[in-house]
Order: C-alpha cells, then structure tokens, then sequence
C-alpha cells in the first residue's frame, strides 16, 4: 500500500527544491506524478546529503561526516533500497517504492551516485564531453528513470529523454556559474576558458564578467540540439506525460535564453521564469504535446554525445 506520507514529504521537496519543475510536474497523471516526486526527493536528498544542505540550502545541522563518508552512505542505503530491506528515512523509502514499482534498473542508480562522486572527487572537465558526460550522471541518468516511470522502455526514446537531462543541466551550470564558483566547483570546459584567457581559478571574477559570459553563451547554444532532439521524443510518451514534459522543457529552455541575453549580469541576480512566464509556456507545451501525437520520431542526430548503454 502506498503511504500517504511519503508523497507529502516528496510534494514539499518538489515545491523547495525547484520551482521550475514544480508547475510541470502538476501535468502528470496521480499515478505517474507520485513516482516523479518520489524519484526527485531521492535525488534532492542525495545532492544535499553531498553538499550538506537541505532542499539546495545551507542546513541548520552541521554534518561530522566527510563528503567521501557521505558518499559511501547514499550507495549503502541505495543497495539497501534495491535488497528489500525496510527503509526508514523518507527519501530512500520513496525511492525503493519507485525502483520496484518501475523496474528502474540499479544501473541508472548508481550512474547517478557517480555523479556525486565526481564533486567529491574534485573532477576537471577539459572539454565538453567531459562536462556532458558529468550533466549525464547528474541529470541524464535521472531523464532515463523519469521515462521509465512514463512508461517508455524504447532505447531510441531512452536517448531523447537522456538528452532532455543534458540539456537541463548544461542550462543549470550557464546559470549557477558563479554560485558553484563560490563553493569551488567549475563545470565550464577548460578549453572553452582558456581561449578566453580564464581558468579555473579567476573565471568568475567580477573583472572577467564580459568573457565569462562569452563563454556562458556557448554553454547555453550547446544546450540547444538536445533540446530539439528532447521535443523529438515526445512521440514516445502519454499524452499528460508529454506536456508536462514539454512545458519542463519550455521552462529551463528560457532560462538559458535569459543567461544568454543577461551577458555580464547574467549572474547578478538568479535568472528564472516568473508565473506569467510558466502559464505561457504550459500553454505553448499543450500544442507541443498534441502534435506529438501526429508525429512519428525522427532519427537522432548522430552528432550528439551519446549515453553509455
């Protein structure tokens, strides 16, 4: 039986943790938005669990734990999850019921913990497949679990939904530049720096602002061909499920716009949509799901990065 509980704790996680797709994932069925919210708290809950916070903010409570022993816990109880064993903590008890619900493969789980492991390891990105193969296990991976809960077991319609991930991510790093900075972390090619004359250490210095937004807006137009090929697989998924994710799409795809267009203050103040915004693109997205419908997917572009199988 489900427990009621578990899907308060994951509906407050949601509404916390990212208001971006938080209107989107009001589009689900009851059924199929349950087990989005309950994979999204597990995944919230282990990105604090490693930067110790709480819902993407700095915790009341201290951890005495290092990030390696933070790390090395989420992959105990992930394990513990997938055993059967009775989990107690809200965020693993939800993501045992989805895991065994859906059949999510441990694979994508613990892909996903790599990326965690990537931060704690302190990883450097020298290109952009370097990054991108980071933005798969934070985010592409979590694409893949999203589609299996939809429903979606076709490999070609997987890819869509891994290069939704992509794309969400890239846009997330051109936002959080300076904000990951301040924490020590740099997702931004090396390559891409150095031709502009940064690095990583003095990218986001106030001064380099002008360059650094240069190479911002390259981040944001590496964003676009998934994006694209993201809306291509809508074909794959529910009619509901599609919209919703189509207006999750429309949404952090104007975030990028608003980084690229902000140039040098594009980190001034946190770039995001207002309700007005979001109603639009809802709006714009129930189109994009009914055509859908009237489509059949074409291939993907061999160009892309392409996710381990």
């Amino acid at each position: 039986m489900n427990n009621p509980s578990l899907l308060d704790h994951a509906v407050e996680t949601m509404e916390v943790g990212s208001k971006s797709f938080a209107t989107a994932s009001r589009l689900f069925d009851a059924k199929t938005r349950r087990s989005v919210l309950m994979l999204y708290s597990w995944c919230r809950h282990c990105d604090d669990v490693i930067d110790d916070q709480q819902f993407g903010f700095a915790s009341d409570v201290v951890s005495f734990q290092t990030p390696e022993q933070r790390l090395t816990q989420l992959e105990i109880k992930t394990r513990q999850a997938y055993a059967g064993t009775q989990m107690h903590e809200p965020a693993f008890a939800a993501f045992q019921e989805v895991a065994m619900a859906h059949d999510i493969l441990p694979a994508y789980a613990f892909d996903h913990l790599e990326g965690f492991a990537m931060d704690v390891h302190e990883a450097r990105y020298q290109n952009i497949d370097d990054t991108l193969r980071y933005c798969y296990h934070v985010a592409g991976v979590v694409g893949l679990m999203m589609a299996q809960i939809m429903g979606v077991r076709d490999q070609a319609i997987l890819d869509r939904a891994c290069d939704l991930g992509l794309a969400f991510q890239l846009t997330n790093i051109a936002r959080d530049i300076v904000d990951d900075a301040q924490v020590g972390r740099c997702y931004l090619p090396e390559q891409w720096l150095k031709q502009e004359g940064l690095n990583s250490i003095n990218f986001a210095a106030p001064e380099n602002r002008q360059a650094l937004s240069r190479v911002a807006k390259r981040l944001v137009h590496e964003a676009e061909p998934y994006y694209r090929s993201a809306e291509a697989g809508l074909t794959g998924l529910p009619l509901r499920s599609a919209w919703a994710i189509a207006t999750a799409k429309g949404v952090y795809r104007k975030i990028g716009v608003k980084v690229d267009l902000a140039g040098q203050k594009a980190w001034d103040r946190r770039q995001s949509t207002s309700k007005p915004e979001k109603l639009a693109l809802l709006v714009s997205a129930s189109g994009q799901a009914l055509r859908s419908r009237m489509v059949t997917s074409s291939p993907r572009p061999s160009h892309l990065w392409q996710r381990p199988r």
